[in-house]
């Protein structure tokens, strides 16, 4: 029996269960059954995260389910009062989340209304977020973020990455910066890293050869990754997610916006 005999709804149910959302607009362009079957909400629904109506609501009232889809995956969306952005990965459906720097734990940085010598708070338009954190001068140098796998995609190898930018940085090349990411059990990863991608190597010593650093990505903002985990969804856990340079140097010039989780694909 061909895909063109089949009533379209059977067809849907079955793309729905053994197709990833890359395979379905591939194969919506092979046949008409295909290109009709694409468009049931039955396809695009196992997609959707279940808790979506809770967490990012006013996207409810979507037209079908593949615009939802789509509106999710096309973009960020930002949720949980300003403090995150949640979008799908387009190829596979599998969640990313960013923390902004207020859903983020910084050494030194101002609470709400508070001024400070160290850091400020700043809204910058290229930024998703309403707000950033602009480091003014710190020695100890300390962010900590953290997110709980239950909000995860299960059965998916994630990383972290910092999202960043340098403005007339300074300090950051006396010692390279610890990234580390672990977990509650006391699973710990961790390596040494050079945060500001406008260093020559003339300009550094021993410490930094041959170590990562900074890519820019399409938003153009620079980001690093800072380790990776699997999440299996049998057990809920919490990851954390530093940045440490606590060295007696002052340093100058960072622009915090917030840490990624997203899959990683080798």
């Amino acid at each position: 029996m061909k895909s063109q005999d089949l009533p379209e709804g059977c067809v849907a149910h079955i793309l729905s269960y053994i197709c990833t959302p890359e395979d379905i607009v591939r194969l919506s362009l092979v046949s008409k059954a295909f290109y009709s079957a694409a468009d049931y909400d039955t396809v695009w629904d196992r997609f959707i995260p279940s808790d979506f109506s809770s967490t990012i609501s006013p996207l409810s009232s979507s037209n079908s389910k593949k615009d939802l889809y789509f509106t999710l995956s096309d973009r960020p969306t930002i949720i949980d009062q300003g403090r995150k952005s949640f979008q799908l990965e387009k190829r596979t459906a599998k969640k990313c989340y960013m923390l902004s720097a207020r859903d983020i734990s910084i050494t030194w940085a101002p609470t709400q209304g508070e001024a400070s010598q160290y850091w400020e708070w700043k809204s910058l338009p290229e930024s998703r977020f309403q707000e950033v954190a602009r480091l003014y001068a710190v020695c100890w140098f300390n962010i900590t973020g953290q997110i709980k796998t239950r909000v995860l995609s299960p059965n998916t190898q994630y990383a972290a990455f910092l999202v960043f930018q340098m403005i007339d940085a300074s300090g950051f090349h006396h010692h390279p910066a610890m990234l580390s990411v672990s977990n509650v059990g006391g699973s710990r990863t961790s390596k040494y890293v050079c945060l500001d991608p406008n260093l020559e190597d003339n300009d550094l010593d021993d410490r930094f050869r041959g170590l990562q650093r900074p890519n820019v990505r399409k938003d153009k903002w620079l980001e690093i990754e800072m380790g990776e985990f699997f999440n299996s969804g049998l057990e809920e856990d919490e990851i954390y997610m530093n940045v440490r340079e606590t060295s007696d140097m002052w340093k100058h010039g960072f622009i915090l916006e917030g840490i990624e989780v997203r899959p990683k694909h080798v």
